[in-house]
């Protein structure tokens, strides 16, 4: 546990994984490249040439041509541009545990999933013949941010196109944690943000299959950069480091899995035998991600006693304004009045034994005590 006020445990990477030391020093390179990618000087075409290796890097890691990598701000906009792009003439169709970047998308019909997180095949397939059948865009996360759940994509996906519907994977959470590549899917479009697997903020980007997305609909009008599909100046150093991130998380990745499902599985045999429910165990997850429930004890409480413990975890998304909510995901998953009782524990890949050891005691302390601080409040 940690005894020192100013000490604090890092456990919430799924909000974002620490900064990699790859790019730090790819950002700090990139930074002193002066000129525009766009502009054809020598300078400019020296900020060009660091733009388009790290695209095609991107590009090569996850299996698509390079000139099918649209540089983004980051997942968010990569989400979106994908679905409102793709959208046009479709039914949508999104996973009932989504991301709310994706739900909030466009207006769409929610597909249930199973009590372990998994998408429901079977509702799958009779809203894709709903309708008479009108073709549809299916938006479905390839592993989920609060639960880790793995989703079968490449299954979901030989469906949806035997319907005639265009697959879009959030892949955020998934990206550098477990292996994969947009063929081996069978996904139409694929969304990564850099800061999930140890970039910088401020960076992702949407790869696409196919040529015929060169006249995707930009949500950011501009002069023409991205083939047309993203305006705007790119974020050099944030590009550059993120490219450099995924280098590494991919390089690491078998170990880094190893190691980690070690801890996680250690860390939840501890909380259940403290009281505690795993959501989604019985489901393929990430190594890194366990949501624990402590039925009857708010989310909110526990993030405060483990903060003052000195532990960073969170009760689900970080996207939520700083806002501790009784969670969409979990509440799809059947949890009902429990739904608010989850705290999320995604470890970092810097994190250590040590550091795994003392939240470990410092959850099971936390788990003795809130019953009486509660008196009974759920």
């Amino acid at each position: 546990m940690n005894t020192r006020r100013d000490s604090l445990t890092y456990l919430d990477a799924n909000a974002s994984e620490p900064l990699r030391a790859q790019a730090l020093t790819a950002m700090v390179s990139a930074a002193g490249v002066v000129g525009n990618p766009s502009s054809v000087h020598r300078a400019g075409r020296a900020a060009r040439a660091v733009l388009e290796t790290a695209r095609e890097d991107l590009a090569t890691l996850f299996g698509v041509a390079a000139e099918n990598c649209v540089l983004t701000s980051g997942g968010t906009e990569a989400n979106v541009l994908a679905i409102t792009g793709q959208a046009q003439g479709r039914r949508v169709l999104v996973g009932a545990t989504e991301h709310d970047a994706v739900r909030g998308a466009v207006r769409a019909q929610v597909v249930p999933v199973r009590p372990d997180g998994v998408l429901e095949h079977g509702a799958l397939e009779r809203m894709l013949a709903a309708d008479g059948g009108t073709p549809a865009l299916v938006c479905v996360m390839l592993a989920n941010n609060e639960t880790g759940v793995i989703n079968p994509v490449r299954e979901i996906a030989a469906l949806c196109h035997a319907h005639g519907a265009l697959v879009h994977v959030d892949a955020v959470q998934a990206a550098g944690r477990i292996p994969f590549s947009i063929g081996e899917l069978g996904a139409d479009s694929i969304a990564i943000s850099g800061h999930k697997f140890g970039g910088p903020k401020g960076a992702g980007a949407l790869l696409l299959a196919g040529s015929r997305f060169h006249a995707l609909t930009p949500l950011l009008a501009g002069g023409g950069q991205e083939q047309g599909r993203r305006g705007g100046t790119p974020a050099l150093p944030a590009i550059a480091g993120m490219a450099a991130a995924a280098r590494m998380a991919v390089s690491d990745m078998a170990q880094q899995a190893g190691r980690l499902a070690t801890w996680r599985d250690r860390i939840e045999a501890a909380a259940v035998a403290a009281g505690a429910q795993v959501c989604g165990e019985s489901a393929p997850r990430l190594a890194n991600t366990t949501s624990l429930l402590l039925p009857g004890r708010r989310a909110q409480t526990q993030l405060i006693a483990l903060d003052m413990a000195g532990y960073c975890v969170s009760a689900g998304s970080a996207c939520s304004s700083g806002k501790v909510t009784r969670s969409h995901v979990l509440d799809a998953m059947g949890f009902g009045d429990d739904a608010g009782c989850a705290i999320r524990v995604s470890l970092p890949w810097s994190v250590t034994q040590g550091q795994v050891d003392g939240f470990i005691a410092a959850y099971t302390a936390m788990a003795a005590r809130l019953p009486a601080l509660q008196a009974g409040a759920a």
